[in-house]
């Protein structure tokens, strides 16, 4: 929070009548909070939250496009504290009951609000959030924190005992190629598509990145970006740019891809 002035909020929630409910809740529970934008999907959510640089950022879980997941990971990624003039903003997610995400959030310790909205529960929220934002003494701690648990959060879905996945069944006109799933260098999200590239072609598949994830051996295939996941094996180099982000090279294959914040552990010796 940034000295002689109130604390700020960004909510981001897609259903109007939850938004303006927690909007009411707060109101109550913390008058000094100034909510400077309310948005219904991810990616509003993160340029709102680049262009108003809130304290807090309250994301329901699911919106449509980006997660609220995916928005903070997209956030966390684009945020530049020196820049930006502000640390990254204290996170809680909201979210309609799921044992499951309950148990995730509490493993990481971030926080989260159960819908329908509980008054006591939100004001033990305010009750934290007032308290790490008077904590906050190492802004760059505390972001490399955040980024910890948010990289707990995105590798701790649930993962059903799943066959490794050899073959990549891709259409090709009217027939179908089978693609070792070894000669993949690297798999990339694209629309309703997911961009399955060899050294040598590109392919077209309609498995969703996150469903082909649990399907490929993780000790080959790092995810590198939200929407990337490479191949190890193919990697040739990874180099750090003027402003400190890291790319990856990959042998037989001509692009730069860029790595996220969330994923530089992955590169260690750099």
């Amino acid at each position: 929070m940034r000295t002689g002035h109130n604390p700020t909020a960004l909510i981001a929630e897609d259903e109007p009548l939850l938004a303006a409910a927690l909007k009411a809740e707060l109101a109550r529970a913390w008058p000094e909070l100034d909510l400077v934008a309310t948005v219904g999907d991810g990616a509003s959510a993160v340029a709102q939250a680049l262009q108003c640089k809130p304290d807090v950022l309250f994301f329901d879980i699911r919106m449509p496009g980006l997660s609220g997941l995916d928005a903070a990971a997209e956030l966390a990624d684009a945020w530049d504290s020196a820049a930006l003039g502000a640390p990254f903003p204290a996170l809680v997610f909201v979210t309609a009951y799921d044992q499951y995400a309950m148990a995730a959030f509490d493993a990481q310790a971030i926080d989260y609000l159960l819908k329908p909205l509980q008054a006591p529960r939100l004001q033990m929220t305010v009750a934290k959030l007032q308290q790490t934002l008077a904590n906050r003494t190492q802004p760059a701690l505390d972001f490399e924190a955040t980024l910890s648990q948010l990289r707990g959060l995105m590798s701790a879905a649930p993962q059903l005992a799943m066959p490794q996945l050899k073959l990549i069944q891709a259409s090709v006109g009217t027939s179908i190629r089978m693609v070792p799933v070894a000669d993949v260098v690297y798999f990339e999200a694209a629309d309703k598509y997911v961009r399955v590239l060899t050294a040598s072609h590109e392919y077209l598949i309609r498995t969703p990145l996150k469903e082909l994830v649990p399907q490929l051996d993780r000790s080959l295939f790092w995810q590198i970006h939200r929407g990337t996941v490479v191949n190890s094996s193919g990697i040739d180099s990874v180099t750090r740019d003027e402003v400190g982000k890291l790319s990856v090279s990959l042998r037989g294959r001509p692009e730069r891809l860029p790595v996220s914040r969330l994923y530089v552990h992955l590169f260690k010796a750099m």
